[in-house]
């Protein structure tokens, strides 16, 4: 098992700001321009999570080296309405979103009248129902394919072609009526199976509402429930900046950003554990749930297969008693066995065969 990273796509019409977003969060340069298709290469940028346990548990063991859990953002080409069948650069950039975690919309509620609007009107709702009729006609198409594909195994009554079938069918009545597949309620067994298919509208989503809060309407916040709203360009301004700075220039202390990211390990139900000592300090990604030989995994394969024990602290406590021995005599470090459920911010030596 490779280090868990989680990949997040960033899709948008053109010019709502999904570039200028990227590069805040990656301090890359990509070619921000004031026009549509800019962008066509998707450009992957690698995020550092910023950490506070890191760099207080980093002093505590005087480590060499600080390494910060990751995401992986990848900026997909503008889209426009008639993706699907192949307008703008619409399949080769669907095929981009199919590899990520989860998407971003990046909806435009700004005013700004200097930036060209693809749109006559500013309607964050009106733009996400033309991105998801986009990802539904793309989903449509993986599906006929499938159910075309199976029809000879289930002239032959194969029992799983029949259950495929059967899911693949529902999953169509869905996306036919317009809706997004993650909205809708499946059985495990048949989540399963549409897993395997990347379907677009499948994947967790946040909404990023590219603005200030004063310009995001009530029905807005009515309708998406998982949103996050950035001034966008204020943030690239404010780009590296300490908090200090920022609340005299009237930002929010917390960069939105880093808000960003933490809401995206929520949604995707991803927490952090830590490895502190004097070579590094590090926060590795873990799924909510995982328990400890699991957990150990993520760092070497061996840990899992050989797993004896692990001697488990909570960060506070570790940084509270000023080191392993204290933390030991206070009674806050503890052995844990193999049914042990990782918590976040959980500080783990494991002990290996």
């Amino acid at each position: 098992m490779s280090h868990l990273t989680l990949s997040i796509g960033i899709v948008g019409l053109p010019n709502v700001g999904k570039s200028t977003l990227f590069k805040t969060l990656t301090k890359k340069e990509v070619l921000i321009a004031n026009y549509p298709f800019a962008t066509i290469d998707p450009n992957v940028g690698v995020v550092l999570v910023p950490d506070e346990r890191v760099d207080k548990l980093a002093e505590l063991s005087k480590s060499k080296k600080k390494i910060y859990a990751t995401v992986d953002f990848v900026d997909i080409a503008g889209l426009v309405k008639g993706a699907a069948q192949g307008e703008g650069l619409g399949n080769k950039f669907l095929s981009h979103i199919r590899e990520v975690d989860a998407v971003l919309y990046v909806l435009r509620v700004f005013k700004n009248a200097d930036i060209v609007n693809t749109q006559n009107e500013v309607n964050p709702l009106k733009e996400k129902e033309i991105l998801d009729v986009e990802l539904i006609l793309k989903d449509l198409e993986t599906i006929n394919k499938r159910i075309e594909g199976l029809q000879g195994d289930v002239r032959q009554n194969k029992k799983e072609a029949v259950k495929e079938n059967e899911v693949l069918k529902k999953a169509k009545e869905f996306l036919a009526a317009e809706k997004v597949l993650i909205d809708q309620s499946f059985a495990d067994d048949e989540k399963e199976i549409l897993n395997s298919f990347q379907l677009l509208t499948f994947k967790p989503r946040l909404y990023l509402l590219n603005g200030k809060d004063d310009e995001v309407s009530g029905e807005v916040k009515n309708v998406l429930k998982d949103y996050v709203t950035v001034d966008v360009q204020s943030e690239y301004e404010g780009e590296g900046l300490s908090s200090a700075e920022r609340i005299e220039l009237g930002l929010p202390e917390l960069s939105e950003t880093d808000v960003l990211i933490k809401k995206s390990y929520e949604l995707l139900n991803l927490i952090t554990f830590l490895t502190t000592g004097e070579d590094e300090t590090r926060a590795w990604t873990i799924n909510k749930g995982d328990t400890a030989p699991i957990a150990g995994a993520a760092i070497h394969t061996d840990f899992k297969e050989k797993f004896v024990k692990a001697e488990v602290v909570f960060w506070k406590d570790l940084l509270d008693a000023g080191g392993y021995p204290k933390a030991r005599e206070q009674g806050k470090l503890r052995t844990e066995g193999k049914e042990y459920v990782v918590r976040d911010g959980d500080v783990i030596e494991f002990k290996h065969g």
